[in-house]
Formats: C-alpha cells, sequence, structure tokens
C-alpha cells in the first residue's frame, strides 16, 4: 500500500503517460482512467498464453474496429517496447481481470505474481483516446462532464470474425450524442481509426440487438439525455466477451475503464 497520498484526476488530466502510469504504480490512482494524460494513447490490454497469441493476433486483424493494433510484447516481457517502452505491464495498469475457462475468476491490482514467461500482451487502441478531441471540439458527453459519469458498453448481435479458439459478439461503447453535433461526432473519430474510428451503429439500439440501455454488461447505466442520437462504437472489452464465449483456460485483461497510458500521441498519423 502506498503511503503516499492519492491523487484527483485532475492532478492527472494534463499529466504525462509516464506520470500517470506511476501514480498508479505507486496506488496513488487506482480509479478509471477517462480524461486522463489528454492527448496520448490509452490501450486496451489483452495477455494470454504463447499458444493462444497467434490465434489472437489474427483476432485482432480480422477485426480491426474492435482491435485497432497499438504494440504486441515479446513472450514473458511485461514492457510494450514501441508503445511504452520504459512502462511495466505487471504494475502500470489500475485494476486487472483474470479469467479462466470462460468464467471471470479474479480481479488485481497488479500482476507480480500472476505474469509468466509465456504470457503475451496485445495493446490495442481506445476511444478515451479521443477525449482530448472531444473537449476541444466541446462535445459535452457525460463522461467528460460529470465525475459520475462512465460510457456504457453492451454485447450486440454484431458477430466477430472469429480465429481459432477465439470468437464471441462485438462490445459496443455508447455515447449519447446532441443531435445538431452527430456530423461533427462521426467526422472526427472517423479521422482516428487507432481509436476504434466511426460509430458502427447510430440510432436505434434495438437493431444492434440492445433491448434496453439501462442494462449495461460494462461500465455505467446512461441517464437520460434529451436531445441526443444513441451512438455505439466499437469496444476493446470485444475480447473480454470472447474470453467468457470461448471458454479460454485463461485471458488477463485490464479491468474496464482501467486502461494503460501509453506513449503514443493520438496526433502521430504515422501509427498503425
Amino acid at each position: 500500500m502506498s503511503l503516499l497520498a492519492p491523487l484527483d484526476r485532475n492532478a492527472l488530466t494534463h499529466a504525462s503517460p509516464s506520470e500517470v502510469r506511476a501514480a498508479v504504480r505507486a496506488g496513488r490512482w487506482t480509479g478509471t482512467t477517462k480524461r486522463m494524460a489528454l492527448g496520448y494513447h490509452q490501450a486496451n490490454v489483452t495477455i494470454v498464453p504463447e499458444r493462444h497469441a497467434f490465434d489472437f493476433m489474427r483476432f485482432c486483424q480480422r477485426n480491426p474496429r474492435a482491435f485497432p493494433l497499438l504494440d504486441v510484447t515479446d513472450p514473458g516481457e511485461p514492457f510494450a517496447r514501441l508503445a511504452a517502452p520504459e512502462a511495466d505491464l505487471r504494475t502500470d495498469i489500475s485494476a486487472y481481470c483474470i479469467y479462466r475457462d470462460g468464467v471471470m475468476v479474479d480481479r488485481v491490482a497488479n500482476l507480480r505474481e500472476t505474469w509468466r514467461q509465456d504470457h503475451v500482451a496485445f495493446l490495442t487502441g481506445c476511444n478515451l483516446s479521443l477525449d482530448a478531441v472531444m473537449i476541444e471540439a466541446r462535445i459535452p458527453f457525460p463522461h467528460l462532464v460529470r465525475e459520475s459519469a462512465f460510457p456504457a458498453q453492451y454485447r450486440s448481435n454484431i458477430a466477430t470474425r472469429p480465429a481459432g479458439v477465439f470468437h464471441g459478439p462485438m462490445v459496443l461503447s455508447y455515447r449519447a450524442v446532441p443531435a445538431p453535433l452527430l456530423q461533427r461526432v462521426v467526422e472526427l473519430t472517423s479521422r482516428y481509426p487507432l481509436c476504434h474510428g466511426g460509430p458502427v451503429h447510430v440510432g436505434d439500439p434495438a437493431a444492434i440487438g440492445i433491448a434496453d440501455l439501462a442494462a449495461c454488461d460494462w461500465g455505467r447505466p446512461p441517464e437520460p439525455e434529451p436531445g441526443t442520437t444513441p451512438c455505439f462504437f466499437a469496444c476493446g472489452i470485444t475480447a473480454q466477451a470472447a474470453a467468457l464465449a470461448s471458454g479460454i483456460p485463461e485471458m488477463i485483461t485490464h479491468a474496464p475503464g482501467h486502461l494503460f497510458l501509453t506513449d503514443l500521441p493520438i496526433s502521430d498519423r504515422s501509427l498503425g
């Protein structure tokens, strides 16, 4: 346990990614990473045994909207050589989920006792990376203006393209977009394919298998937002849905909302 005082979100909003990771590693930040280190890629992290790594690589390649790849580690190395070479994936995420045989069996604060020499980590893009873009464009998404709000995620009826042992539904992240800003949001998000790009679906949630917005699978149920249009974006939690659907013997992921802060600026269009 850290002997240093906890930090609040505002202290980390304009911090560097390394400062956010240091706060996480020291136990000074244990919450979600919305509005953190604005302007840098936040990454979903999926860790699988080496024997399943090629299948998961193909799963990413076949489902690029859900899994825009930022980096892949060498077996046994907990270091993202391209995305954040000085970071440690065992300690620099504020919460992790452990899945075994299709069941989430634990949620832990670090992987010091869990990491093995056959583990391979995949870092994929996240639309929380666009918080800075949305703030600059004055798009009032609830999670950007209310501390209590966080995007909701849902299993959809859109199937992923399977690869080896991996299959399952695409998970979508919901945003209530003010109707006059809809075209602007679509244009802005579409410029950033490494952050899932533009929406997968706009409009009636029932058309993609979501019967009740209040019954989200991950995140926080959204409050009613009059005058908005439902927008749904691909989400990296699709990996966790695949763990549940495929019954893979082991998968370790970031806990939903607790992303890994990379050193990669979203403004760098040479990535990917």
